[in-house]
């Protein structure tokens, strides 16, 4: 997947070291006084050395319930944040946006066959447009077909089937907006076999508001995460080296292999095409802040891709 990287600092470590020491209650200590064979006792002073264990004790003391309170602090704050999240996501909700989208995502694998033999090259995601076998994905995902001179690049497309099962069905590319990550496909399948997704807009999109993301990260089929839009109009950079504006930035987990598929509203509705994520450097973990390219871009986009193979919507298909 392609995924803009930058660092971002870590988090510092807790200390867990408690002083481990016998406090005395009192500020003065006994002293023995000899009478006769009786013994009797009396409160001195403690003297000057004594005092400053004294005031080490109490400040060990101090220390210790305040590194206590902090430990209970954090770990209220944690369950509070968790039932925060767990708040955030209405499972009904959630539930509803996955049985409608579910059958519009598809799985995007690419293969390499120049050797006598299929070898993986990599997987994405990606989005029925229409009844007629258009798939919607990234650019990115599909570059090195696009770019494929020895014609030894082969992309499929995976459907899922009413049995459950994933099908790849061979795919041709219809055309490419690589300044925008934006590219379509068209499946050789049975027609039966595309439903095409729910179109909703980017135009009124609210911080804040919840989202669903759906596709095939690290290989697992649709997979579906939720979140909330975190920032609208980002500029994100595009695979060939310019910058795409107006993305739409999420917490919604976005790994790779989720390239190319919706990001939905409440209502399943495609209101974007999830494109990058930020990682941590050396890692390659996502750091939670996520792009999608907004659907109002590829309704603009998409039909000149059909039509006319670019962007531009100049030109006649196959000059």
């Amino acid at each position: 997947m392609y995924a803009a990287e930058t660092r971002l600092p870590t988090a510092p470590l807790l200390s867990r070291g408690f002083p481990d020491q016998c406090i005395s209650p009192s500020p003065f200590r006994r002293r023995k006084l000899s009478s006769g064979t009786s013994h009797a006792y009396q409160a001195a002073p403690i003297h000057a050395s004594s005092e400053r264990h004294a005031t080490q004790i109490a400040l060990a003391r101090s220390t210790r319930r305040s590194v206590l309170v902090g430990l209970l602090s954090t770990l209220s704050l944690s369950k509070c944040s968790e039932q925060a999240v767990a708040g955030l996501i209405d499972e009904q909700q959630a539930d509803k946006v996955f049985e409608i989208a579910n059958p519009s995502v598809v799985a995007i694998a690419d293969y390499n066959t120049s050797n006598s033999s299929e070898i993986s090259e990599g997987t994405g995601s990606g989005f029925i447009w229409d009844t007629y076998g258009h798939v919607v994905t990234n650019y990115h995902c599909i570059a090195k077909l696009a770019t494929d001179k020895a014609g030894s690049q082969v992309t499929r497309v995976g459907l899922e089937s009413p049995t459950g099962e994933t099908i790849e069905y061979p795919a041709t590319l219809v055309g490419t907006d690589a300044q925008h990550d934006i590219a379509v496909l068209l499946v050789n399948a049975p027609r039966h076999s595309f439903v095409p997704v729910q179109f909703g807009t980017s135009a009124d999109l609210r911080t804040g508001q919840s989202v669903y993301a759906i596709g095939n990260p690290l290989g697992y089929s649709k997979t579906l995460t939720a979140g909330v839009v975190s920032g609208l109009n980002r500029a994100i950079p595009s695979p060939v080296g310019t910058k795409t504006y107006g993305a739409i930035q999420t917490d919604a987990a976005i790994s790779a292999g989720n390239s190319g598929g919706p990001l939905l509203d409440s209502s399943g509705r495609v209101i974007g095409i999830n494109t990058a994520t930020f990682t941590r450097t050396g890692t390659g973990r996502s750091s939670g802040v996520n792009f999608a390219l907004p659907i109002d871009l590829a309704m603009q986009v998409v039909p000149n891709l059909i039509i006319y193979g670019n962007a531009s919507g100049k030109g006649v298909r196959g000059e």
